[in-house]
């Protein structure tokens, strides 16, 4: 039996990943969940966080991704998130950046969807932070 699956990881602005691969490690809101071949059909809801792939020769590919969803069908996952990244694409001081303005957002007052807006951008920073290096974790 094969051990593969096709996968395909779509942001709003690119197709991250598309190809056949071994595992895929997803960011969920309580913890990871890894897919492998013939995994059951489900549907679930990606959080942000780190996303790893391990291709069919066992290479692994890892990314940085926003909210979305992800579907398991029929040896199939798909994963449609608002950002994915390689860690050496996030800019740091736009991180940095949106960091603090995401913070001075939440201090002031606001409606509840702002609020909720405020907190994902504050995620999304902290997230591109945390993951652009391994080396360097002062976030």
């Amino acid at each position: 039996m094969d051990n593969t699956f096709l996968l395909n990881v779509t942001a709003c602005d690119r197709v991250f990943f598309e190809g056949r691969c071994r595992q895929v490690v997803i960011p969920l809101e309580d913890g990871e969940k890894e897919i492998q071949a013939h995994h059951e059909n489900m549907v679930f809801a990606v959080e942000v966080g780190e996303l790893r792939i391990q291709t069919e020769d066992g290479e692994w590919i890892v990314g940085v991704v926003g909210t979305g969803f992800a579907q398991v069908i029929n040896n199939r996952v798909s994963i449609l998130v608002d950002t994915a990244e390689h860690p050496e694409e996030i800019d740091v001081r736009r991180a940095r950046e949106a960091k603090e303005r995401a913070r001075e957002q939440l201090r002031q007052k606001q409606s509840i969807q702002e609020y909720y807006m405020s907190k994902a951008s504050l995620a999304r920073a902290m997230s591109r932070l945390r993951y652009s290096s391994k080396d360097d974790m002062r976030v």
